[in-house]
């Protein structure tokens, strides 16, 4: 995943919290703002200290990079933050590529492809 794609700073990050309309489970939440001047998608990961030792939050991390890179295509116009949830440490992978999917569909980040 290129840094383009990354929010990187706090006042970006602040940005995103301070407009943003969101989605949750149990699990994971997305807070979005659409934002028509960029020409692709930029978004960052928060997962705090309760989730585990530092090696598990990376892993989740990685993961949650991995399903974000896999619709990159279809991710256009739109800053997000992706908020784990310290009961996803129990997902498996496919659980947590399914429960991801579902919350950015339900935010409608994605346009489909015609």
């Amino acid at each position: 995943m290129k840094k383009a794609y990354r929010l990187k700073t706090k006042k970006e990050i602040d940005f995103v919290f301070a407009n943003k309309k969101s989605v949750k489970n149990q699990y994971f939440g997305i807070h979005y703002v659409k934002d028509i001047d960029q020409d692709h998608f930029r978004f960052a990961l928060s997962i705090g200290r309760k989730y585990g030792n530092a090696v598990s939050r990376n892993i989740r991390k990685r993961q949650i990079r991995m399903i974000i890179s896999t619709i990159q295509q279809l991710l256009n116009h739109v800053q997000f933050v992706v908020v784990v949830y310290p009961k996803s440490s129990d997902l498996s992978f496919e659980d947590v590529k399914k429960n991801v999917l579902k919350l950015v569909d339900q935010a409608t980040l994605t346009e489909k492809k015609q």
